[in-house]
């Protein structure tokens, strides 16, 4: 990067980048604002260098503020390299133009050597009906992915999504399971964690307690075969290695962060994945970091899957269950202009809230209506309803235009109504 290389604007591209039919269906209660993509278009006084990010500004570990875009505007790119307070799209424009600019892939500036040009890779899915979910899993197949991680609710029967995913993806598969804490206790999850271990498809589980319980999680780990997965610094990392309370960890938010705690896994030899969420842009970062982090062995998630469109000219190669690592300069890929002018939203930049009553319903009879999805979660972590059931499914239904659904949606939005069928 030559001297005179100056950042001389920075554009907001905000779109509304749809969901492929089965995810939108299934995202549509609690992820729906994924769909919003701010897109950073950052141009330079050199003729066509031009540098390129995205942040899900309804998920993200970090919005571009309006400071930090003028912060930028006049600076050289290599003083921004490493600078998470940047925010997620307009650190990656930095890394991607920085790296044009020396005509070399980002993980050349991350100050690591190079230890893969391939990283493996997940499918992912917000919570779903069995069917749904063995339906994703062939098509997660279909495209090169051998791991497929998904959420475990206490509102469905993990016992038959298992049991749907087995019976339509060869022994190679690998299923990874996330509770968000929702068993709570290590007497709620031993019974469940221990049957799963029998699951031949069953690979990792991911904070299947609540994280802060340090005894639990290490009496846990003595009973059970399977890899837990913690979310980095909590509890802290020093207590995480020297209570030995998980078998790796989730690492993700912004570069200088990421590579931080993978070289710390790194010095205590504990694998981890990637959690980067986004489209192609946010993928092809992933890899560029997953291709110097050497315990980045565990398939990284970045929900790419999800979107109909991966706003890129040409799409990651992604084959037995590893992506390329893209090796051109910069990000390594090239963002497609028509996608950012057919996808582009106009303000405001937000989407409403899907209506539809949500039903848990459990083998004995009992029924609790909800209004929307974080009344479930809240009496999932109070532990107000069964940790794991067997039998147990979620109904959604949408607004059919009868007094009898508006009254019992509005009655369920200020509290679960509880029914029996």
């Amino acid at each position: 990067m030559g001297g005179k290389l100056r950042i001389t604007g920075v554009e907001r591209i905000t779109l509304e980048v749809p969901f492929t039919p089965r995810c939108l269906e299934w995202n549509a209660r609690e992820v729906w604002s994924w769909q919003v993509v701010e897109v950073i278009r950052v141009t330079t006084d050199v003729p066509d260098l031009v540098g390129y990010g995205e942040t899900l500004p309804f998920y993200t570990w970090g919005r571009v503020t309006d400071e930090a875009i003028e912060r930028v505007k006049g600076g050289h790119p290599g003083d921004f390299l490493g600078d998470d307070t940047l925010g997620a799209g307009l650190q990656m424009a930095i890394y991607d133009v920085a790296g044009k600019a020396l005509g070399v892939p980002a993980y050349r500036l991350f100050g690591q050597a190079k230890v893969r040009g391939w990283c493996p890779i997940s499918w992912w899915n917000i919570d779903m009906p069995p069917e749904a979910l063995a339906a994703e899993a062939q098509d997660a197949l279909a495209q090169g992915y051998t791991a497929y991680k998904t959420k475990a609710r206490p509102w469905w029967d993990v016992f038959e999504q298992v049991a749907a995913v087995t019976d339509v993806t060869p022994a190679h598969f690998s299923l990874e399971l996330d509770w968000n804490q929702m068993l709570i206790n290590a007497g709620n999850a031993t019974p469940v964690l221990t049957e799963l271990d029998k699951c031949e498809r069953v690979g990792i589980y991911e904070s299947p307690i609540m994280q802060r319980d340090v005894d639990g999680l290490r009496q846990l780990r003595s009973k059970i075969t399977h890899p837990i997965a913690l979310h980095f610094g909590n509890p802290p990392f020093p207590v995480a290695v020297r209570d030995e309370v998980c078998d790796g960890f989730v690492i993700g938010g912004g570069a200088a962060r990421v590579l931080q705690q993978g070289i710390l896994a790194e010095a205590f030899d504990k694998p981890f994945w990637l959690q980067m969420v986004g489209t192609g842009l946010t993928t092809a970062l992933s890899l560029q970091l997953g291709a110097v982090l050497p315990m980045a062995q565990w398939p990284a998630v970045n929900c790419m899957n999800n979107y109909s469109d991966d706003l890129l000219a040409e799409p990651i190669e992604i084959s037995g269950g590893y992506a390329r690592v893209p090796d051109g300069p910069g990000l390594g890929i090239e963002v497609d202009e028509d996608a950012l002018a057919r996808y582009r939203m106009e303000p405001p930049y937000e989407l409403e809230r899907p209506e539809a009553l949500l039903s848990v319903v459990w083998p004995s009879g009992m029924v609790r209506h909800y209004g929307e999805i974080h009344q479930v979660w809240a009496d999932g972590h109070a532990g107000s309803i069964p940790a794991q059931a067997r039998g147990v499914t979620m109904r959604v239904t949408p607004d059919d235009g009868t007094p009898e659904w508006a009254d019992l949606y509005a009655r369920a939005q200020v509290a679960p109504v509880h029914d029996v069928s």
